[in-house]
């Protein structure tokens, strides 16, 4: 006996650690997503704490029980982890069936969006320098046009509004000139009681809505692609935690 070798399985280290990297990656988006997620301060009447409190408990669930899992071999977690990874992908895939299908009314909510935020631009500074970027990237000014901006009581044409900033834009609504090297933040003033002809040589006169559907559609490769790298990375995901799992119970299997 003593010449004589035991073969049996063994629980493969190079998956072990690969399902451990793979959550820490999982934790990485969580901080990124999380950011972005706590930037809005407005979700139609959500409060985004809430959302973040949620998105940040499913991925420390999420990824607790893959590292622990991997780490300890313990096929209860792993499971957990592969079973609630799949329901991740499946939650994912429905939406965007449903996104798809229910396009029209999303391009509502979206709009619906916009314009309450538009209304409290002045009473959050993240939600206005998100407001800003936003318009800023996508070069558009409200959702459907500069006269969105009517919504807000400080750039509303009201003959009552006493603000200096009536009848005008955020500056960020303003066309930029490669020249210019400071930002002038009072460029969009009395902007909109020109005619309408005139405005466009001062600002971005299409709204964000029909902009962010043209950069879907002009980015449509790089969205898919994103979506379905994300897709495959999950399956990869759920496919190494049973595979280990299958070496475990092989292993305790052969005792």
């Amino acid at each position: 006996m003593s010449g004589n070798h035991y073969k049996g399985h063994e629980v493969s280290c190079c998956i072990k650690y690969f399902i451990f990297g793979f959550n820490i990656l999982f934790w990485v988006s969580e901080k990124g997503v999380l950011s972005n997620i706590s930037s809005i301060t407005d979700l139609g009447g959500l409060d985004p704490v809430w959302l973040f409190m949620v998105v940040g408990g499913v991925m420390f669930i999420l990824g607790f029980a893959g590292c622990i899992g991997a780490l300890r071999e313990n096929t209860f977690l792993l499971k957990f982890f592969s079973v609630f990874l799949g329901i991740i992908f499946f939650l994912e895939l429905t939406t965007g069936i449903l996104a798809f299908v229910f396009k029209d009314w999303i391009k509502d909510q979206l709009n619906l969006f916009i314009n309450n935020n538009i209304r409290a631009y002045r009473d959050d500074i993240d939600l206005q320098n998100l407001i800003d970027f936003t318009q800023e990237y996508w070069e558009c000014c409200g959702a459907f046009g500069a006269d969105d901006w009517n919504l807000n009581i400080y750039f509303n044409c009201t003959d009552g509004n006493p603000s200096r900033e009536k009848c005008g834009v955020p500056f960020s609504c303003c066309t930029k000139d490669p020249a210019e090297d400071v930002i002038n933040t009072q460029c969009g003033y009395d902007i909109r009681a020109k005619p309408d002809s005139e405005q466009k040589d001062y600002i971005n006169v299409k709204g964000c809505v029909p902009q962010f559907e043209k950069w879907l559609q002009d980015n449509l490769t790089l969205v898919a692609g994103i979506f379905i790298g994300v897709a495959l990375l999950q399956i990869f995901g759920i496919c190494l935690a049973q595979n280990l799992v299958s070496d475990i119970e092989a292993v305790r299997a052969s005792w």
